[in-house]
């Protein structure tokens, strides 16, 4: 319903009455001004208004979830003024997250810190400025004397250091069930390419899956480790720089063993996860798997969590990948500074955290991996992570090409596109050719 509008008569208002309203207005408006223009007392907001420690991860689930609930618990206790403020996006190996954060960036609205695999994965965000270098961090807390440094210069761009590393997970590790391996008649875990290819051809003759495999990135997991094993450490580490030598007759030997390899895999593989992947050989019906040691937390972990609860050296077994004894091909997540992250000084703190030893003490047990750090309370850690951390002192060091370290976004991208060809042609040459390409183009 519409109300009628009563007019009154118009008044004349004099010019000291428009003086006196307007002086009154002028004053109420300095009043209210804010603090941070004028100096004005600033209207008062909670902690958590004023600041929230922004940090976006893929880490929504397992125990890598359960590892940042307890670093959160942690943060939040020590800082009542900045708790945390959890931005994870679910994706496998963060593939969701890294396209939200690509978005986010470009539009200039960073979060505090952000997780990614350290080593050649970070540069593009370092290229294009949109992470800032953090060895003051280093120094100031003493990690570049606590660290591994083998592992910092394979992290360091032109020099400097652009994450910390909150763990480190080994991707070349042959799981075997060894109930499946007696039953077959092998009696020695291999160690060489020969006699890995001997047991596999006895756990075929007892009608299990010699190797069970699944979707395309766990299929280039496994072609890293064949081809580490076959060249070594050290002409590995020469491929990922200018004038690698992709040509070669040892990446041709690397190929054609692991187009062997294929042979002996179950047919089913695109449609399986390295979870599936990795029961096959827990339920009996597979004698082997290669894949990270994040295997040992489905296999080893509660129930409670969707893992396995099996016992370790019992229900399964472990080793280096055959022919890479002696060598750690590793991995490790890590977190960023971004530039103009918008609570700079929590972002730092949390950095400095992150790389502490209650931290990484704190959430590797329950993660599944080993800290950066070489101090560590082996006491905390389950029976396949005591052998980590052992290795890990001793080992040379190989970075990961599937899992970010030795190869920026692009040429990782490459490689997936030549597997995913070589994967329906099997044409080994063709393959190569396209490696060689790649190498050219991205090194």
């Amino acid at each position: 319903m519409i109300r009628s509008i009563r007019k009154e008569p118009r008044r004349r208002i004099g010019r000291a009455t428009v003086l006196r309203v307007a002086l009154l207005c002028a004053l109420g408006l300095v009043l209210v001004l804010p603090a941070a223009g004028y100096g004005g007392p600033a209207k008062k907001t909670s902690p958590q208004a004023s600041c929230q420690l922004q940090v976006f991860s893929w880490w929504t689930g397992g125990g890598e979830a359960a590892g940042l609930t307890k670093l959160i618990g942690i943060w939040n206790k020590a800082n009542t003024s900045c708790p945390f403020k959890n931005e994870t996006v679910a994706g496998g190996a963060g593939s969701n997250a890294k396209a939200v954060l690509a978005q986010r960036l470009a539009a200039h609205k960073p979060p505090d810190s952000f997780q990614g695999h350290a080593g050649a994965e970070l540069r593009d965000y370092i290229k294009a400025g949109q992470v800032e270098p953090i060895d003051f961090i280093y120094k100031q807390y003493g990690f570049d004397k606590i660290m591994p440094k083998t592992l910092l210069n394979q992290i360091k761009y032109n020099g400097h250091l652009y994450s910390v590393p909150v763990n480190i997970h080994r991707a070349n590790v042959l799981w075997y069930n060894p109930k499946v391996l007696k039953t077959a008649g092998i009696t020695k875990v291999p160690t060489t390419w020969a006699e890995f290819i001997a047991a596999l051809d006895k756990a075929k003759a007892a009608n299990v899956i010699p190797l069970s495999l699944g979707e395309q990135w766990t299929q280039k997991h496994l072609l890293e480790t064949v081809i580490l094993a076959t060249i070594g450490p050290v002409r590995w580490a020469a491929l990922w720089k200018k004038g690698g030598a992709w040509s070669s007759g040892g990446i041709t030997t690397a190929l054609n063993r692991y187009k062997t390899l294929l042979t002996y895999t179950n047919s089913d593989a695109a449609s399986l996860t390295w979870q599936d992947a990795g029961k096959l050989v827990a339920d009996g019906k597979a004698a082997f798997n290669i894949m990270g040691d994040w295997q040992d937390g489905y296999f080893s972990g509660s129930k409670a969590g969707d893992n396995l609860a099996l016992k370790p050296k019992v229900d399964y077994g472990w080793t280096a990948v055959p022919g890479t004894g002696g060598v750690y091909d590793w991995l490790s997540d890590s977190f960023t500074l971004p530039k103009g992250a918008p609570h700079r000084a929590a972002a730092v703190k949390w950095l400095a955290f992150l790389g502490s030893k209650k931290a990484q003490d704190t959430f590797n047990p329950v993660k599944g991996s080993i800290p950066a750090r070489q101090d560590a309370n082996p006491k905390l850690y389950g029976t396949y992570l005591k052998w980590a951390l052992q290795q890990w002192k001793n080992d040379k060091l190989a970075g990961s090409l599937t899992h970010g370290v030795v190869a920026s976004n692009a040429w990782n991208t490459a490689v997936d596109t030549a597997l995913g060809l070589f994967l329906q042609s099997k044409d080994v040459a063709k393959f190569q050719t396209a490696l060689v390409a790649a190498g050219k183009k991205y090194a």
